[in-house]
């Protein structure tokens, strides 16, 4: 048979091909996304039908959230979670769901006040595995065994935002003890590797009765309707497991980094504080500068060449501060003057330490020209 050149004509499906068209490029396309989706479901040891794709954690932390709860069911959540936890839980409210923030002490979930505050109708207790803000640890797996030994009736579903987890932490669902886990592509990406935003997954077993966010094609068993994005799924998956492999070693340099950096800030500058709890991951270090304006200090480090923040990108406009540190301490002052500095493999110790020494700089120049 003589070799015919193929001809595409379907780009109305798609011009590279849609991964639920049955032609060759089609099935092409479902085969990234299905080996994709294997890879991710090896990582968190599920089965690969429970990943589905999305467009990254606050999709997935919306589906999960609103997807699993309904009027007159009871849901708690981390009260320094992300923003995209807390508004959906607002929401949930507004819907006639009652909502109640979880019992924390000391950066920890207070399990014997939880099992208190635990409901029959309760449906879903939502948390993060690693604060984005503060970098605490939080203890998922005991939530979980309060949560299993609840009425068994109803059960009642554990939900962790593990978006910041992969860099340090172990991902799998037996790790968190989770029914449903979040992940994000944009949290992933290493050096030399272009970011993954707008690619993420929520993984949720076959047996949790979710709702979909709206309607539309079947795909991603009709909980995620629209066409997929095969590439973007083949990138994310290729990045989360070249960052697991990479755990070990980035979470030994990180420790030390971290004691050098902390050790620097501290002998430089003064009335410092650290925002931190005992278990925590290496990477995020979250201080507080009372009395001066942190946002002014970003724009003088961002002038110096350093990009940090204050807190979350998402609530950047918040009055209060940083929720985080504000249900860590309880502080509002510390919370309203919070500056963030995280980095990944791609962050050398010579980066780090030029940083502190602008850091000094920048705040002596606050100190020195009543910029508090």
């Amino acid at each position: 048979m003589f070799w015919k050149r193929r001809v595409y004509l379907d780009t109305a499906a798609g011009t590279n091909g849609n991964s639920s068209s049955p032609h060759e490029e089609g099935q092409r396309a479902k085969k990234m996304l299905e080996d994709a989706r294997t890879d991710i479901a090896r990582l968190v040891e599920v089965q690969s039908d429970d990943v589905i794709f999305t467009s990254g954690a606050t999709e997935s932390n919306a589906l999960a959230i609103l997807g699993t709860v309904t009027a007159g069911d009871h849901a708690l959540y981390l009260p320094s979670a992300h923003a995209s936890i807390v508004e959906n839980m607002k929401l949930l409210g507004e819907r006639g769901v009652v909502v109640e923030a979880l019992p924390v002490t000391n950066g920890r979930v207070d399990c014997d006040t939880l099992k208190k505050t635990l409901r029959p109708q309760t449906r879903l207790v939502s948390m993060d595995a690693v604060c984005g803000e503060t970098g605490t640890i939080w203890n998922t797996r005991e939530v979980a065994q309060v949560l299993r030994k609840k009425n068994k009736v109803q059960p009642c579903f554990l939900h962790v935002d593990a978006s910041q987890a992969p860099l340090t932490e172990k991902i799998t669902r037996a790790h968190f003890g989770a029914d449903l886990i979040t992940l994000d592509g944009s949290k992933v990406s290493l050096p030399g590797q272009s970011e993954m935003r707008g690619v993420g997954a929520l993984v949720a077993h076959r047996t949790i009765p979710l709702q979909p966010l709206y309607r539309g094609g079947g795909q991603e068993r009709g909980l995620r309707p629209g066409s997929e994005a095969p590439e973007l799924a083949r990138a994310f998956a290729a990045a989360l497991s070249a960052t697991v492999r990479n755990q070990e070693a980035f979470r030994a340099s990180a420790e030390v980094e971290r004691i050098k950096l902390i050790k620097s800030v501290m002998d430089t500058i003064p009335n410092l504080l650290i925002n931190e709890c005992r278990t925590r991951v290496p990477n995020i270090l979250n201080l507080s500068l009372p009395g001066r304006d942190t946002d002014y200090l970003v724009a003088l480090l961002d002038e110096a060449g350093f990009a940090v923040s204050t807190r979350s990108a998402c609530e950047t406009d918040s009055e209060i501060g940083s929720r985080a540190v504000l249900a860590l301490t309880g502080d509002a002052e510390r919370a309203r003057s919070t500056l963030r500095i995280s980095w990944n493999s791609g962050t050398s110790s010579d980066d780090l330490s030029r940083f502190t020494k602008a850091l000094a700089k920048a705040v002596a120049f606050i100190d020195n020209n009543g910029r508090g």
